[in-house]
């Protein structure tokens, strides 16, 4: 769910993270219905690192910038085949299906947040198999599984 903290408005729609380098490239790309929200978690809070590209793209999207305190510093209606670029540097960006925005009431300095299924977790393997695994010569690590990202508040 996404939710507008000013207005208190709560669109009720599934969303996902993008929390990933892999994640963030694939992104909506190629999706012939869009159903659910996907909020990018950058690495850097600047304008270039939240440009967004809508190539391969069946459809038009909501796009919402965030800045690292969640406040909205963009809005784009985003068309396929184009570029675009925040007015101000974003930490988080919302891409949504088209009239989600318009739905949250969104605007210019809006707090915007998100609630994300717990569904969505990583399955640890179990220990009896990895100790088959060799790696004790090894110097370098290997992760099966994402932490689970940590949620405002927690």
């Amino acid at each position: 769910m996404l939710i507008n903290k000013t207005k208190g408005k709560i669109w009720n729609g599934k969303v996902e993270l993008a929390d990933t380098f892999f994640r963030r490239l694939r992104g909506l790309m190629l999706k012939s219905s869009i159903d659910y929200a996907l909020v990018f978690i950058l690495p850097a809070e600047t304008r270039i690192n939240a440009s967004i590209h809508m190539f391969f793209m069946l459809q038009s999207i909501d796009v919402i910038f965030l800045n690292s305190s969640r406040e909205v510093v963009d809005l784009k209606r985003a068309h396929p085949w184009r570029i675009y670029i925040p007015r101000e540097s974003a930490k988080y960006i919302i891409e949504a299906p088209l009239g989600v925005a318009e739905y949250l009431n969104a605007e210019i300095g809006d707090e915007i947040d998100w609630k994300v299924e717990e569904g969505r977790k990583a399955v640890p393997s179990p220990v009896g198999a990895l100790n088959k695994i060799n790696i004790k010569g090894s110097k370098s690590a290997i992760s099966l599984a994402e932490p689970k990202p940590k949620l405002r508040g927690e």
